[in-house]
């Protein structure tokens, strides 16, 4: 059994492997994970493909820099 000490221990080592920007966005994937997971063991594999098709796409910025001429030529 996990006792108080090592799961402080296990959370600090998580959070300095990943970051504290990195650690919700983890944690939201892991759960994600285990709903369909359960959803998968109870045979209700329509709704969770359904689910995951509607789920929203973040936007995506794409910053690109323009080049420089070389004057030598």
């Amino acid at each position: 059994m996990i006792g108080t000490g090592e799961l402080i221990v296990i959370l600090c080592v998580v959070l300095v492997l990943f970051g504290g920007k990195k650690l919700p966005e983890l944690a939201r994937s892991l759960g994600i994970g285990i709903r369909e997971f359960k959803k998968a063991c109870n045979g209700d594999e329509e709704s969770s493909i359904k689910r995951s098709s509607e789920a929203e796409a973040e936007p995506v910025t794409i910053v690109v820099e323009p080049e420089q001429k070389n004057k030598s030529q």
